[in-house]
């Protein structure tokens, strides 16, 4: 009998965040095709995308927008290197960011961690070039996550990665996250940031002339488990870079482009970052790009003939058309559908549909922020994520919990009846997970 394509993979794949013996019992979903929010797998059975494929997705898998674009793009540039080179969208794409973000030459990775290892070296290379090659460490939140290279790795702050890989790491200190949950009683999320400053501050003082940078995800840390904060940090931390000579690097992989509510994190604070990190919707979810945008300053620190002041971080695709192309079909789109303002009417729907999860008795820290809502659930099970996952799946859910943070992200195009399905069968799927309380525990999964 023919293989599935499941057991091909298995036999074939190296799947990432995930035990592979555990596919043993918990079988891969063969995705066959996609359309809007929803994935359908081999058998036909249809999945809506509630994480929106690992928070890439915006509006839609196999939108006609996108596809026109990039297919009109193959037609004309598939490839050509950006060394010595360039491209129509490469350049439009950096001038809109530009224009989008008040930072301007945008440098170009693949991935989101790329995006973070070219900002770490741009501002620890920055403060050799101006004289102060001692300013070369980095300080981060609690929490953090910003990547699983090397580097981006010395600045995420996952005890499993930090353990697993800590000889090949030059690890970054961590102040306090501004975790609104923190609040004491009577405090609002807008205190636990001045503590949390506070102690950045003390941090600072100390710190600051071998310190090149803070750098944080704005206003969620989402591989923390969905953690929300007061923008506040955000204009405080600005002002102790400010004095103390720090660069701020914003991580806004994550949460750019609509899924906090504005089409950047750090708006919402009325600052403007030394640096910004992006990458995940820059494309719409349909090819790897990301994209690092700095100061005029930082840039004229690199400036002239010297190979070794220049800035030195390339591969092979850097800038690469299609990818550019898509990005700035992505961008265009945001404008035809309005999508922020639509954003709001969604997110009211969703949360109206998600009020009775709010209110489930196992459910602590109900919480939301533009197109993001998280609950901490209550449970004895160390295995919930993965009981969980499997639960939502057999009701039609693509959900991958945070340790016993349950959440979702979707795309920005879900109907009425999409948010019905979400809301209904997200409840269900955690009475159904609730209800092996009682059952022998599975593998341990930090998924």
């Amino acid at each position: 009998m023919r293989e599935s394509l499941a057991e091909r993979s298995l036999a074939a794949v190296w799947h990432p965040c995930t035990p592979m013996k555990r596919h043993e019992t918990e079988p891969l979903l063969a995705v066959q095709s996609a359309q809007g929010p929803w994935l359908i797998d081999t058998d036909g059975r249809r999945y809506l995308d509630a994480i929106s494929s690992w928070w890439v997705n915006l509006f839609g898998h196999s939108h006609p927008y996108m596809r026109t674009a990039l297919v009109q793009q193959l037609e004309q540039l598939d490839h050509v290197m950006l060394a010595g080179c360039t491209h129509e969208a490469v350049v439009e794409l950096s001038e809109q960011l530009a224009a989008l973000t008040g930072l301007g030459h945008a440098s170009y990775g693949s991935d989101g961690a790329s995006a973070t290892e070219m900002a770490l070296k741009m501002s620890a290379h920055y403060w050799r070039n101006v004289g102060q090659p001692e300013k070369n460490g980095f300080v981060g939140l609690a929490g953090g996550y910003h990547g699983e290279t090397v580097g981006a790795l010395s600045v995420t702050d996952v005890p499993v990665f930090r353990s697993a890989y800590a000889p090949l790491l030059r690890l970054s200190a961590t102040v306090p996250s501004p975790d609104a949950r923190q609040a004491l009683a009577g405090e609002s999320a807008a205190d636990v940031a001045g503590r949390a400053a506070a102690a950045l501050q003390a941090w600072l003082a100390q710190h600051h002339a071998q310190t090149a940078a803070l750098v944080l995800e704005p206003l969620i840390q989402c591989a923390a488990g969905m953690v929300m904060y007061d923008p506040l940090y955000l204009r405080l931390a600005r002002a102790l870079c400010d004095r103390y000579q720090v660069h701020l690097i914003v991580d806004e992989i994550a949460t750019g482009f609509g899924r906090t509510g504005s089409l950047f994190a750090y708006q919402q604070a009325g600052i403007r970052p030394d640096f910004v990190c992006l990458s995940k919707g820059l494309t719409g979810g349909t090819l790897p790009l990301s994209a690092v945008l700095t100061t005029d300053a930082v840039y004229q620190a690199f400036y002239g003939t010297d190979a070794a002041r220049a800035f030195l971080h390339s591969h092979s695709y850097t800038g690469n058309p299609l990818a550019c192309r898509a990005a700035l079909a992505t961008l265009e789109l945001f404008e035809q559908l309005d999508a922020l303002q639509a954003n709001q009417q969604l997110a009211q729907q969703l949360s109206a549909a998600l009020a009775p999860l709010n209110a489930h008795t196992r459910v602590r820290n109900a919480r939301h922020m533009g197109m993001v809502w998280a609950w901490d659930i209550d449970t004895a099970l160390p295995d919930f994520a993965q009981r969980y996952h499997a639960a939502a799946k057999q009701r039609g859910l693509l959900l991958r919990p945070i340790g016993r943070t349950l959440y979702c992200m979707p795309p920005y195009v879900l109907t009425s009846d999409d948010v019905q399905h979400l809301a209904t069968h997200m409840l269900a799927a955690l009475e159904d997970c609730l209800q092996q309380e009682a059952q022998p525990p599975a593998d341990f999964s930090f998924a």
